[in-house]
């Protein structure tokens, strides 16, 4: 049998998890409008002057709260990448 602590513990992980999903899929919402935006105005995919800056403000709000500024920037690399994707996708969508 699994301790109650235990369970309450994993409860809060899976409702944090889900959250998590939630706000991902309304970050890649807005990122998709980003990139309709781009393409309808022949701007590139990637803006590396912007990424920059929000790897830079990431750190500094992990640091704040305690998270690896280095794991938040591995994160949001990760997020980046996939979002360029989807950028280069609608501009050649659009060609």
């Amino acid at each position: 049998m699994t301790h109650p602590e235990l369970l309450r513990l994993r409860d809060s992980i899976d409702n944090i998890d889900a959250a998590l999903i939630h706000l991902l899929a309304e970050r890649f919402k807005c990122t998709q409008a980003v990139g309709e935006y781009k393409a309808t105005h022949d701007l590139p995919p990637a803006d590396p002057s912007r990424e920059a800056a929000q790897i830079a403000r990431l750190r500094d709000l992990a640091a704040g709260a305690k998270l690896d500024p280095d794991f938040a920037e591995k994160f949001l690399n990760f997020i980046v990448k996939e979002v360029i994707r989807h950028h280069e996708a609608i501009a050649k969508n659009r060609a």
